[in-house]
């Protein structure tokens, strides 16, 4: 039997019960009682390029972050209450079913049902080259432990997926100065001090912001994200960097040749790994390294795990990359102001849905110095729709702007010379006594974090209450970290630091100088109306004391929060004189880059309260 389908006649969600049940006859020829389909790729990304989106493939539901578990008689795909909303309205009629996860209402991990309710003796498969060492070893105890076989050799997808992508082909082109202000041989020598303190003599990487990062180069094969889909090898003396044939113009294929950096076809990697000298020390992320590729690393060879050095030093942003990301956040600040005064004149004049929003906001990024793309997908949600966190509007679902409520908008570009994320939300009409507290107790927590002075070093989840601080007191909370990491020139979400209380405070999340982060609390009424207020901060030194050395954040994000939100009898004066200022900042700094009707906007938006 033939269990290949021809999507093009089945409608959904039809075609995605078919795809399952699909997988399910590949799965009884290979003998496999389960198939775990994660969201991941050869380099562990958030974003996956097209090739790698297996889960959404299968099932249908669209969301960065979920696992899909497939056995005979159950398919199910485990999120976290980001994706609660989204993921029921897109796996309905789907026969997939939505596990929970995190929070009061967390459902057992995928993990812990796949060894309660796969039988001894059985096996599990998941394609090993998109698992990573950390979440494979997690697997296997678990599995093992009740007599469960693991089989990580199997790529499921390629036998039921008859028009699965290939590898995408855009061209790897140089972050160059003046946006680039480390040379590559630099950050080179800088991996390769960090290497000889390991005592490592070779080092690999497979995380593309990673590599983007030390070679000085970017690409366009991962949406949002200017990143080229590649491995490298970096040994004490020369590097080599696995691309697909054509990507790297011969130009600058000359140029990393300068520094010692050779150009390899992207499938040789797991040769070059295998062929590692007996003796030899290799250094490895666990948590950014697939269990297919360290399978390829002989037992001859030593392994040392840390986190990736280049993690750290991306994220501690230079003093000239800080000077050319605040430019950025000028310019970033001067598109939104052109946006919001379109959109406050069109209002009630012009059909506006949440789709206009996203076109015209790009496009006024889009007229701004540096601009490449966007840095993630714009959410604009009107009412119900910004209660989901991740949502995002479609040609078959969105709404049109009207009546009464309360609008979020979520966005970012990426900018020769920064990456921005600002999340805002402004009133439509009349707005009620509840949408006022809520905003305000949403401000209350970015504000306090915001003003917030804490120890260098100190791990970042440790950072979440003070921004949940405001909204537990207003009996009220959110299911997704605080803050993220932001890249220059890179990915959204960049790490080690993260502020949520849902990480573990590990010595490598420790707060330093330079390092940008986002502040978004939020409060979210399911069917009603969500709250978000973002914006980008960087870590600054903020004195030295008997105690030691002191940060704190300086808000790079220039954009109005909309005080015709606030319940300002829920403020107190220290908070109203903290937003004043912020406010007298931005139209300090985006007022040059604008004029007429924006600057009319941007005016009257920063006025006192």
């Amino acid at each position: 039997m033939n269990d290949r389908i021809a999507d093009s006649a089945i409608p959904e969600p039809a075609m995605f019960a078919s795809r399952i049940e699909s997988l399910r006859g590949q799965m009884t020829r290979d003998g496999l009682a389960a198939v775990l389909i994660p969201s991941a790729d050869p380099h562990l990304s958030e974003y996956l390029p097209e090739r790698w989106q297996g889960r959404q493939w299968l099932s249908g539901f669209t969301g960065s972050v979920g696992t899909l578990v497939v056995t005979a008689d159950f398919a199910g795909v485990w999120v976290d209450s980001r994706y609660w909303t989204q993921a029921d309205a897109q796996l309905a009629g789907t026969g997939v079913v939505l596990m929970k996860m995190m929070g009061g209402q967390q459902t057992a991990p995928h993990i812990d049902w796949l060894a309660e309710n796969v039988p001894a003796g059985a096996a599990v498969a998941v394609d090993g080259t998109v698992l990573g060492v950390s979440a494979a070893r997690a697997l296997s105890d678990a599995l093992t432990a009740r007599g469960i076989v693991l089989r990580t050799d199997i790529d499921v997808l390629d036998a039921i997926w008859p028009a699965r992508p290939g590898l995408p082909d855009a061209a790897v082109y140089e972050h160059a100065a003046p946006h680039a202000s480390v040379a590559r041989a630099e950050k080179l020598a800088q991996v390769r001090e960090a290497m000889r303190a390991k005592g490592a003599q070779w080092h690999f990487v497979s995380t593309l912001d990673d590599l983007a990062w030390i070679f000085n180069l970017r690409g366009g094969d991962v949406s949002y994200n200017p990143v080229f889909v590649a491995h490298a090898l970096i040994g004490l003396d020369d590097a080599t960097l696995f691309v697909a044939d054509g990507k790297v113009p011969a130009a600058l294929a000359e140029s990393l040749a300068r520094d010692r950096v050779r150009i390899a076809p992207y499938a040789n990697a797991s040769a070059a790994l295998a062929s590692l000298p007996s003796g030899s020390t290799l250094l490895i992320d666990p948590r950014r390294l697939t269990h297919g590729l360290l399978e390829k690393v002989p037992s001859t060879v030593k392994l040392v795990e840390a986190v990736n050095p280049s993690t750290f030093a991306k994220s501690r942003k230079t003093a000239a990359e800080a000077e050319h990301i605040r430019a950025t956040m000028e310019q970033d600040g001067a598109a939104l102001a052109e946006f919001f005064a379109w959109f406050e004149g069109a209002l009630g004049r012009e059909r506006i849905t949440e789709l206009t929003i996203d076109e015209k906001l790009t496009a006024a990024r889009a007229r701004r110095p540096g601009f490449v793309t966007l840095s993630f997908a714009t959410i604009a949600g009107f009412n119900a729709n910004g209660a989901m966190p991740h949502y995002r509007a479609t040609e078959a679902s969105h709404s049109v702007i009207e009546g009464n409520g309360l609008l979020l908008i979520d966005s970012g570009g990426q900018y020769l010379s920064g990456t921005t994320d600002i999340t805002r939300v402004v009133p439509i009409g009349e707005i009620t006594a509840e949408h006022k507290r809520d905003f305000t107790v949403v401000l209350k927590g970015t504000m306090a974090l915001s003003r917030a002075r804490f120890p260098r070093g100190i791990r970042s989840p440790m950072l979440d209450s003070i921004a949940r601080a405001p909204i537990w007191e207003a009996g009220a909370d959110y299911g997704h970290g605080t803050g993220h990491g932001v890249g220059y020139f890179l990915n959204v979400h960049e790490g080690p630091q993260v502020i949520s209380h849902y990480a573990p405070a590990e010595q490598w999340t420790a707060m330093e100088e330079g390092m940008i982060t986002s502040i978004e609390p939020g409060i979210y009424r399911p069917g009603k109306w969500g709250i978000r207020i973002e914006n980008l901060v960087m870590n600054q030194a903020a004195g030295k004391t008997e105690f030691g050395d002191f940060l704190s954040f300086e808000t790079l994000t220039l954009c109005p929060i909309d005080t015709r939100c606030i319940d300002l009898a829920l403020l107190r004066e220290d908070e109203r004189a903290w937003l004043n200022a912020y406010h007298e900042t931005v139209r300090a700094r985006v007022s040059p880059h604008v004029s007429g009707a924006a600057l009319a906007w941007l005016e009257e938006r920063t006025k006192a309260i």
